[in-house]
Parts: structure tokens; C-alpha cells; sequence
């Protein structure tokens, strides 16, 4: 018999287990409350499952942080990122799911039982749909945190619109780089590139579109070392050529940082496969090498990462879910 066949054991009926006597199980547990893990829950709970939602700050993940959405169908004039967390959010309750706030610290997936544990309770259900999402990775300067929203971004393709006619700044050199060049290069007024390295190591098929855009400059063995701000918004970089020493300031409207993203999966690095960034294994059906074991949305090993993606992953880790319960339990 193999860890995936196991039946995981039944807690002894003793006064200090008692908190397992009525221990509910779910069919479905999301952990995860962005775009991606709301659409997992609102197909779930149509397809009358029991369904619940464990995150860890607000519904919506970096889409709640993301002042204005612009490129999600059904919103021709945009909507806040914020609301439109709140609705995926609500739509998910209308059938039926339930959401909790609070960190999932530890997990157990082998079992035909999944577990998962937050700081104060454990949850336990019949699949875990992984939607944990992935994070921007900082530059780490001083205002950076406060700022994001005030002219620093992390998705040109969230945010480029709000630059248009205006002076923008990308700090990076690989391909996510050079790519918002030249979609920024098409609404902005200019783009400077910032690159700590004599070279991109962007792959050919973005260098080329990149060279034809007149508008981009790119400033060579520079690092950017503080970000300069006025009535609270963005102004301006100080940057530094690693080359020279010399100190040098570029005023900006904002500030685009393509230095990578870390996926939210060290929590299940033990149990899972994880790619050699960090993204977890999964098929295109969101399936793990784990039985019941779903991974979907940014946290997934996959070519693109947007609002409109980890909805279609969310749904489809759902279905995925949904035959997997109809064919163990």
C-alpha cells in the first residue's frame, strides 16, 4: 500500500481530542484567496461541494494592491483591484464557500485526508487546491513598500496605462524586462532602462522588438540606490554606475521593477516537486504528483502570469478537484 493509499489515522475520542470529534471536512480547501484561489471556490461551490478558503490577509492577493485594473474583460473603464477582489469574493459565497483569515504554517497532503494548519486551528479536507501565488521581488530601498501604488509598479502590463505621454523608469535586464520595455515604449514618452550589467540577458525574441524602439534608453552598470519622492509620489531615481562610482539622479513619473518574482511555495517544498525557481510542479490540469494535491494560478510552473490566467487556473483546478472526489470518496 502505498502513503497515497493510506487512510490517515482517527484522533483518539479523548477529552483533549475533542476538538476532532466534530471536525469537519471539507471537499475542497483553497489556500489562497487571490483571483485565482475565489475562482476555485465560486466553481466548487456550483458544483456542490463544500469549499473553503484559508488566506492570509484580504481576498485578492497583489490584485487588492493594484490601485486600477484595466485589462480583465467585462471592465472597459477599468475597475479597482480592490473591489473587484471583493466581488470575486462575494461570488464565491454565494454558493456556498466559506473564507477564514488566517497563515496556513503547516501542511500534511499525503493522506487521503489533507491537512492544513494555520497559527490558531487546522482544517481538514478531501483535496487542497495550492493558489498561494507569487511575490514581486523588491529592490529592497528605503520608500520602495511605501510607494508601490505611487508611481512603483510590478506589472507594466497592470499599471503601464496610468504612465501614458509620461517618463517611466524599468530597473531590470531579462526578458519580463525588456518585454514591459516595449510595452511601455508604446504609451509612454520614454523608457530607461536601468541595468546593472553591460548586457541584457534577455533572450533574443525580446532584444530584437526592443532595438526598434526608439524611445528606450538603457543606462549600462547602473543600480538604482534611492528612490526620490515628492507630496508622497514618485519623482526621480539616484542611481549609481558600479563602473565609475558616479552618482547621478533621473526624474521618472514611475518606476517599473522587473527583477523576478518568488513564488509563495516554500511551505510545500517538502512534499511537493518545485521547479529550480521555485514554481511547483504541475500539469495543465493543475494536477500535482500528489493525489488530491492541486497547484494553480502564479504559483504554478507556467509561461504567463496574469489576473485573466488565474481565473482560468482556478477553474480548472476546481474541475480537477471535483473528478478527483467523485472517483476516491
Amino acid at each position: 500500500m502505498t502513503e497515497l493509499e493510506k487512510t490517515p489515522e482517527v484522533p483518539a475520542m479523548e477529552d483533549k481530542d475533542r476538538i476532532h470529534e466534530e471536525q469537519k471536512v471539507y471537499d475542497i480547501i483553497v489556500v489562497g484567496g487571490g483571483p485565482c484561489g475565489c475562482t476555485a471556490a465560486l466553481y466548487g461551490g456550483r458544483a456542490g461541494l463544500s469549499v473553503l478558503v484559508v488566506e492570509a490577509l484580504a481576498p485578492g492577493g497583489q490584485m487588492a494592491t493594484t490601485d486600477r485594473v484595466e485589462n480583465y474583460p467585462g471592465f472597459p473603464q477599468g475597475i479597482g483591484g480592490y473591489e473587484l477582489a471583493e466581488q470575486m469574493k462575494t461570488g464565491a459565497e454565494r454558493f456556498g464557500a466559506e473564507f477564514v483569515s488566517g497563515e496556513a504554517k503547516k501542511v500534511e497532503l499525503g493522506g487521503k485526508i489533507k491537512k492544513i494548519y494555520t497559527n490558531s486551528k487546522e482544517y481538514w479536507g478531501r483535496s487542497v487546491i495550492l493558489a498561494t501565488g507569487a511575490s514581486p521581488r523588491e529592490l529592497g530601498l528605503p520608500l520602495e513598500k511605501e510607494l508601490r501604488g505611487r508611481g512603483v509598479s510590478y506589472c507594466a502590463t497592470c499599471d503601464g496605462m496610468f504612465y501614458r505621454g509620461k517618463k517611466v523608469a524599468i530597473i531590470g535586464g531579462g526578458d519580463t524586462a525588456a518585454a514591459d520595455a516595449v510595452y511601455l515604449s508604446r504609451i509612454c514618452e520614454k523608457v530607461t532602462m536601468i541595468h546593472r550589467r553591460d548586457t541584457l540577458r534577455a533572450s533574443r525574441a525580446y532584444l530584437e522588438p526592443l532595438k526598434a524602439c526608439s524611445n528606450v534608453e538603457i543606462l549600462w552598470n547602473t543600480v538604482a540606490e534611492e528612490i526620490l519622492q515628492e507630496d508622497g509620489k514618485v519623482k526621480g531615481l539616484r542611481l549609481k554606475n558600479v563602473s565609475t562610482g558616479e552618482n547621478t539622479q533621473l526624474l521618472v513619473d514611475g518606476i517599473f521593477v522587473a527583477v523576478g518574482n518568488v513564488p509563495n511555495s516554500g511551505l510545500f517544498a517538502d512534499c511537493l516537486r518545485l521547479d529550480s525557481n521555485g514554481y511547483i510542479m504541475a500539469d495543465s490540469t493543475t494536477r500535482t504528483a500528489v493525489q488530491g494535491v492541486f497547484a494553480a494560478g502564479d504559483v504554478r510552473r507556467k509561461s504567463l502570469r496574469q489576473i485573466v490566467t488565474a481565473v482560468s487556473d482556478g477553474a480548472q483546478a476546481a474541475l480537477a478537484a471535483e473528478e478527483y472526489i467523485a472517483s476516491q470518496f
